[in-house]
């Protein structure tokens, strides 16, 4: 599978938009909150929390390494990706 996203893409972010499941998101990083990550939403637990995955589990952390993050830790939704110049 391709990763859906690539070094130097650009994003613009819903901030308003509620996630669900397949969504990429952009996230502040449970461990660092200083850096952002993107990640994919997998599943929302029944407290509301969301799991996330990395789209290449070998290079990424995500949700197997930190948990369920909370919807206080996503900043939005991915809604466009563009290529830089």
């Amino acid at each position: 599978m391709q990763p859906a996203l690539r070094p130097g893409d650009g994003l613009i972010i819903n901030r308003w938009a509620s996630p669900h499941l397949g969504d990429i998101v952009l996230l502040r990083d449970p461990d660092y909150p200083k850096r952002m990550l993107v990640k994919r939403v997998a599943a929302r637990t029944t407290e509301g929390h969301y799991i996330v995955r990395a789209d290449n589990p070998n290079v990424g952390t995500d949700s197997r390494f930190f948990g369920a993050i909370p919807p206080a830790l996503i900043v939005g939704k991915v809604v466009w990706r563009y290529r830089k110049r």
